[in-house]
């Protein structure tokens, strides 16, 4: 994952009512996943490269204060007077103690956790204490992650055999294409996951 944080300039009218809400110290920052493509880049949100590279990325991680109507990004603007690093620190302890919890899938014989249904479930792969209680769950060394789409996320063990891993990805497929209950798409991918760390991926475009 790059750790360098970029955006472009917005202009004072579109940063006041951020400033406004984030100054107060009220709401807490979070990093949140998006594809490489997202339109907020354009807009100038700041965001560090998890999947690709700069100049080609195929997963972001924007950052912003989740309040109570919105979820407010950080812009180019907001670096003139806060620290990157602090950004980047604050954001992943608060992701750190979001509190989110696997649950084995009785339909794909306990071989499947799903962990989804919360603001930050998908975000949740970027905390390797976490994605280490799926190994223990698990029992494997080696995971496949899907996160489709913000508030999901599936867990499978690498090594589970050819069906049920067909399955696992049957039903990536139908949560990457199902729009309908609004939840922002992610990405059309399997994350491997060794020792809590995302390690690779596996694109599934087609």
């Amino acid at each position: 994952m790059s750790t360098t944080i970029s955006g472009k300039e917005k202009t004072n009218e579109e940063i006041e009512k951020i400033v406004e809400q984030t100054e107060s110290g009220l709401h807490k920052i979070y990093p949140i996943l998006k594809p490489g493509d997202w339109i907020g880049l354009k807009a100038g949100a700041i965001k560090s490269t998890l999947i690709g590279d700069e100049e080609n990325p195929k997963v972001v991680i924007g950052f912003g204060y989740d309040t109570p109507d919105n979820f407010v990004f950080l812009t180019h603007k907001h670096l003139e007077t806060m620290d990157a690093n602090k950004v980047l620190q604050e954001a992943f302890q608060n992701l750190e103690n979001y509190d989110t919890e696997f649950e084995y899938s009785e339909t794909l014989e306990n071989k499947v956790l799903t962990s989804s249904g919360l603001d930050f479930s998908s975000e949740r792969i970027l905390s390797p204490n976490h994605m280490l209680k799926a190994h223990q769950m698990l029992n494997s060394e080696e995971l496949l992650v899907t996160i489709p789409r913000r508030t999901c996320m599936m867990v499978i063990s690498r090594d589970a055999g050819e069906k049920l891993l067909s399955s696992f990805v049957h039903l990536h497929q139908q949560a990457w294409e199902d729009d309908s209950y609004g939840n922002a798409p992610i990405a059309n991918m399997l994350f491997v996951i060794k020792e809590g760390n995302i390690a690779g991926t596996i694109p599934l475009d087609n």
